[in-house]
């Protein structure tokens, strides 16, 4: 837990922040949605008719984002161990993503491949610079091995990665198992942050 120190100023940097203004003045859940909103302006992420997968979704800000781009006829399946109140669009699956049946419980819900994945997962954060990167880089490579087998052609998997000791390595895992990667930092995303996300597409025809 943070000390009073340390959390006085980021509940008053919170407070003032734009972004949270502005999601609670339009209706979105988190200030990450604005995250997706950016980098989908750069990506074409999600489009109407589109399947998409949101794993660590609570409370669920990208979610929402996602089943207002991909109307009409689009799906999206969101999935996290924390409580979601329901989002209209999005078909919820309570689990952790780190358990198979909780992903083959997505898979079932998402009904076949998909055109996207998204992955705003974080570990808990034990304040060791090392073990922290470390969990990071695992969730990464699970939500990469798990896009890969539900994707489809030309579909994307996008994630959050932190700069640091594991980053190199995760990049490079990436760009092993997907065709073409990006690493966007978006506005929304504050400058002092190390985090960056990363979008991995896969090949435009199966190969």
């Amino acid at each position: 837990m943070a000390s009073s120190k340390s959390s006085k100023p980021w509940l008053r940097r919170h407070v003032t922040d734009s972004y949270v203004r502005r999601a609670r003045e339009e209706g979105y859940r988190s200030r990450a949605a604005y995250k997706l909103i950016d980098i989908d302006a750069q990506e074409r992420l999600l489009r109407p008719g589109g399947r998409v997968i949101d794993l660590g979704a609570a409370p669920g800000g990208w979610s929402q984002v996602a089943a207002l781009r991909v109307r009409p006829g689009g799906l999206v399946v969101a999935v996290d161990f924390l409580p979601i109140v329901p989002i209209s669009g999005v078909t919820l699956v309570g689990g952790d993503v780190r358990e198979q049946p909780t992903l083959a419980l997505v898979r079932g819900a998402a009904g076949g491949q998909v055109d996207a994945v998204l992955s705003d997962l974080s570990p808990n954060l034990s304040g060791i610079r090392n073990v922290d990167q470390a969990r990071g880089a695992e969730l990464i490579e699970l939500a990469a091995e798990f896009a890969c087998a539900v994707l489809k052609p030309d579909g994307a998997l996008l994630v959050k990665a932190f700069h640091g000791e594991a980053y190199e390595d995760v990049i490079r895992m990436l760009k092993e198992k997907f065709f073409k990667v990006a690493v966007r930092k978006p506005p929304a995303s504050r400058g002092e942050s190390r985090e960056t996300y990363v979008v991995a597409r896969m090949p435009k025809s199966a190969t």
